[in-house]
């Protein structure tokens, strides 16, 4: 009677584990498909507030600045207050902001180095982890610059400036924190945009010249003893 009960736990088990296994990974795959759509829709609201804003000013560029930094850092503070999101808005709003910018003709580069400023000094403000923060806001700078086709390694290599600046008036630890987890960022960058170049290059077989045709040809030596 005991082997029966304990095969029948056995045999329950196993099914119960495969059930539980099929439910987290569907759980997973819906909770990152609702992460996706509240990152879009943070991108779309920080994105239309910055535009809505920008619109009504005769200064876009000035304001612009100014804007980046400010909202950036009041979507950092308002996330410490509710307790939640810090990771998911700290990109969203970063990456809104700049294509907000965008849309309207305003200097990239700048913003996203202000905006990266921001996000930082309100992580420090309400001492979240300003290292994940600044990878966060670097990344959504990122994110933007390729999306609205600007020069995505510079705007990395202002993104990650921004954020280097920002933790050094925060304290010695802060900043080798940020420098720590932003190594390689606009590496990474340059290499990813390379290789996209390098994708785009024609082959022989596309009519483009090979590495022997774009080489001068010497066919022997003239008079003077010049290869011609």
């Amino acid at each position: 009677m005991e082997k029966k009960i304990a095969s029948e736990k056995g045999e329950t088990t196993g099914a119960d584990l495969g059930r539980a296994g099929t439910a987290v990974k569907e759980g997973i795959i819906g909770s990152l498909k609702g992460l996706n759509e509240m990152e879009a829709a943070i991108v779309s609201l920080a994105r239309n507030a910055v535009v809505d804003t920008l619109r009504l000013t005769s200064d876009v560029a000035e304001t612009s600045i100014s804007l980046g930094a400010e909202v950036a850092k009041g979507a950092i503070k308002a996330t410490g207050e509710v307790g939640a999101g810090l990771v998911l808005s700290t990109k969203g709003v970063t990456k809104g902001i700049i294509m907000g910018v965008g849309d309207v003709g305003g200097d990239i580069a700048t913003v996203a180095n202000k905006a990266v400023k921001g996000a930082v000094q309100g992580a420090a403000e309400i001492g979240a982890d300003v290292g994940l923060v600044a990878r966060r806001a670097v990344d959504g700078a990122i994110d933007a610059a390729k999306e609205i086709g600007a020069d995505a390694e510079e705007v990395a290599k202002v993104a990650v400036e921004g954020a280097i600046e920002a933790a050094a008036s925060v304290g010695t630890t802060t900043t080798k924190a940020v420098k720590e987890i932003l190594i390689g960022v606009v590496e990474g960058v340059r290499e990813i945009t390379a290789a996209a170049f390098a994708s785009k290059r024609p082959s022989s077989g596309d009519g483009g010249p090979t590495t022997e045709e774009a080489q001068p040809k010497t066919t022997g030596r003239n008079a003077r003893g010049r290869f011609v």
